[in-house]
C-alpha cells in the first residue's frame, strides 16, 4: 500500500474536519487501525446480544463486480448507518464511508473523533449552497478505485418510519461518476430507536442486500428503489401510497401485523 503524501495539495487544502479523508491514497496508521478493529469488536457484540442483526442477502456477490458503489438505504433511526456498518463484512471497511450531517456527526470532538475514526464519515452540510459537499463526494467517487459510500437519499431521518421523498444528491453523484446504486432496505429500525427516542431498545433488525442499480434520474432510482421495497415489506409505505397502486394490489405474503399497519 503505498503511503500517505501529507504535502498532497488537495489534503492541506482541506478544512480540519475533513483531512482524515483521502482523494487519491488511503493511509491508516497503528492508532487507526486499532480503533477501528476495537469498534468492529463491539459492533459484532452489540448486533449479536443487545439487537440481533440478520442480513438477508450476499455483500461478497456485490462486491465481486462492484469496487466503487453508492449504497443507499431507508432512513429512520440512529441505528441506520452502524447496523450497515455491521451488515458489511469488515474485510470491506477500509473502503467504506458515510455521507453523514456535519452538523450532528461532526458536533463536538467526541462526535466527530466517532465519526472519523469509526464510520469514516464525509460532513456534509445540510445548508450548503457553494456545492462544497457535491464537489468532495464527486472528488472520492472519481479518484478512488475502491469505494463503498453509504448515502441516505431521504436527507434526514423518517419521524414515522414511512419513506420520505429521495433527494436528487443520489442521482447526481450516480450520474456524474458513473457510480452504480446498491439497494439496502432496513426493516426493524423505526421500531427499535424511532425519532426522538434517547436510546434503541432491544429487539431484532434485518438488513436486505438488493439489486444494483445503474446511473439514472432520481426519479426512475425512487420507482425501482421503492418496486424492490415493496417484494419485502408493506410497512414503509403510507395508506395512501398503497392505494395508488391500484385495485392489483394485494397483501399476499403479508403477515397480520403489516396488514394492520397498512389498512
Amino acid at each position: 500500500m503505498k503511503d500517505w503524501d501529507y504535502e498532497n495539495e488537495q489534503w492541506t487544502k482541506l478544512p480540519v474536519h475533513l483531512k482524515h479523508l483521502p482523494l487519491f491514497t488511503r493511509y491508516y496508521d497503528i492508532t487507526s487501525l486499532i480503533i477501528r478493529a476495537a469498534w468492529a469488536a463491539f459492533l459484532n457484540l452489540f448486533f449479536k446480544t443487545y439487537i440481533r442483526l440478520k442480513v438477508v442477502g450476499d455483500f461478497h456477490e456485490v462486491a465481486k463486480n462492484n469496487p466503487r458503489l453508492l449504497v443507499i438505504s431507508n432512513h429512520a433511526s440512529h441505528l441506520d448507518a452502524i447496523s450497515i456498518a455491521a451488515a458489511i463484512p469488515f474485510r470491506y471497511w477500509l473502503d467504506l464511508y458515510i455521507a453523514a450531517a456535519k452538523d450532528y456527526f461532526f458536533s463536538n470532538p467526541l462526535f466527530t473523533f466517532f465519526s472519523q475514526h469509526c464510520l469514516g464519515a464525509i460532513p456534509i452540510d445540510r445548508k450548503d449552497k457553494k456545492g462544497e459537499a457535491i464537489m468532495l463526494c464527486t472528488s472520492l467517487l472519481t479518484n478512488l478505485k475502491n469505494i463503498w459510500l453509504i448515502i441516505f437519499p431521504e436527507g434526514t431521518r423518517s419521524k414515522d418510519g414511512y419513506l420520505q421523498e429521495f433527494k436528487r444528491g443520489i442521482s447526481v453523484f450516480s450520474e456524474r461518476t458513473n457510480t452504480p446504486i446498491l439497494f439496502l432496505f432496513i426493516d426493524g429500525n423505526a421500531e427499535l430507536w424511532p425519532k426522538g427516542r434517547f436510546f434503541a431498545k432491544m429487539g431484532k433488525l434485518t438488513v436486505h442486500v438488493g439489486p444494483v442499480q445503474q446511473p439514472a434520474p432520481i426519479e426512475e432510482i425512487s420507482k425501482n428503489y421503492r418496486d424492490w421495497v415493496l417484494t419485502i415489506t408493506h410497512k414503509p409505505f403510507r395508506p395512501e401510497q398503497l392505494e395508488e397502486l391500484g385495485p392489483q394490489f394485494d397483501f399476499e405474503g403479508t403477515n397480520e401485523e403489516e396488514k394492520k399497519h397498512t389498512l
